[in-house]
């Protein structure tokens, strides 16, 4: 098996092994690249395979396709990544306030901070009680508290935890309350969530207007156009088969002279398919930056804002296409492309 890790640069590699530390995924980097170029390498030649038998394309034209479709999984692989970035660090500042509060209570029945913070792991606060039971074990090899809590704030892309660990070691190094240094920081860490709820709630509004315009108003404009654009094809199909010219009679202004449309039923309704991936796809992740204050957790609603915008499309363009139908007699064809 092929060795990807030696065939990168060494800070490639330690940003992916940081990356999976983050992440808890307990894997080597070695494995990670393998299972990445092997997905990769299984999309590639399942789009271009599915655009040569299936949609009868060049095959160059497939292979660029295939690729594309490639990119974009190691990209959403990527993305996964950060999300579980995300989901553990969310994870662990909301259970952070409670186990500082734990922690204090330890330390005020008269035991050490060591053993209080491994005394207030308990199984619900799950992987972050892990992470404290590491802690015991490095101080057991022979590390300093200092450096066994600087390694705890490393495993988590958190601020908090590591603004805590700093005032924590500051308090070790130069004395201090550590019992009413602890819940202090849990008061502070509690009103902070609270504030960004109240943000969170002000700005509702905003993100229920995004996720309309994503999720029903570029659809339903798209299906409109495509409908639009069949009938004004089926009609020009209509003149063409009764003027051999394919062309509306000028009545004596030779200027004005109205010719078929460039665009053909098919290209707009592919370009309306990739345009509402686009904009529903994106649509997500804004709305997750606006609601949550992150980016990344729109990862969750990527594929579900995608699935809702292709069904507004289709089942508009079925309705719209009907009506159609039942005023001008014109065949739309619903949402088949061939009008």
């Amino acid at each position: 098996m092929v060795s990807f890790e030696k065939l990168l640069s060494r800070n490639i590699s330690l940003f992916i092994s940081e990356e999976l530390d983050l992440a808890g995924i307990k894997t080597t980097v070695d494995a990670f690249f393998q299972m990445a170029a092997l997905l990769g390498l299984a999309m590639l030649i399942l789009v271009t395979l599915l655009f040569v038998l299936a949609f009868k394309t060049d095959v160059f034209v497939s292979v660029i396709f295939g690729i594309g479709a490639a990119l974009f999984l190691e990209i959403f692989i990527y993305l996964y990544l950060e999300f579980k970035i995300e989901q553990r660090k969310n994870f662990m500042e909301g259970i952070l306030p409670d186990y500082l509060q734990i922690t204090a209570a330890n330390i005020r029945s008269g035991i050490s901070l060591d053993k209080a913070m491994v005394f207030a792991a308990r199984p619900e606060f799950n992987y972050f009680s892990e992470d404290v039971k590491l802690v015991a074990k490095n101080l057991y090899a022979g590390d300093t508290l200092q450096n066994s809590l600087g390694l705890l704030a490393k495993r988590y892309r958190s601020l908090q935890l590591k603004h805590t660990v700093r005032m924590v070691i500051e308090a070790l190094q130069y004395g201090g309350g550590m019992t009413d240094l602890l819940n202090q920081v849990a008061k502070d860490l509690r009103n902070q969530e609270i504030v960004q709820k109240e943000i969170s709630g002000q700005l509702f509004m905003y993100t229920i207007f995004i996720a309309f315009a994503a999720l029903i108003g570029a659809p339903v404009l798209y299906a409109l156009t495509n409908q639009m654009i069949c009938i004004t094809y089926q009609v020009w199909n209509n003149i063409g088969a009764q003027s051999p010219g394919g062309a509306l009679p000028t009545a004596g202004i030779s200027f004005l002279r109205p010719t078929k449309p460039q665009v053909t039923p098919t290209d707009y309704h592919d370009f309306a398919l990739g345009a509402i991936f686009l904009i529903t796809g994106f649509g997500a992740f804004i709305s997750s930056a606006i609601s949550t204050g992150s980016i990344i957790k729109g990862i969750r609603y990527f594929p579900i804002f995608i699935l809702v915008g292709f069904a507004i499309f289709i089942i508009v363009s079925i309705v719209i296409g009907g009506i159609f139908t039942n005023i001008s007699g014109i065949s739309s064809g619903g949402t088949h492309v061939s009008c």
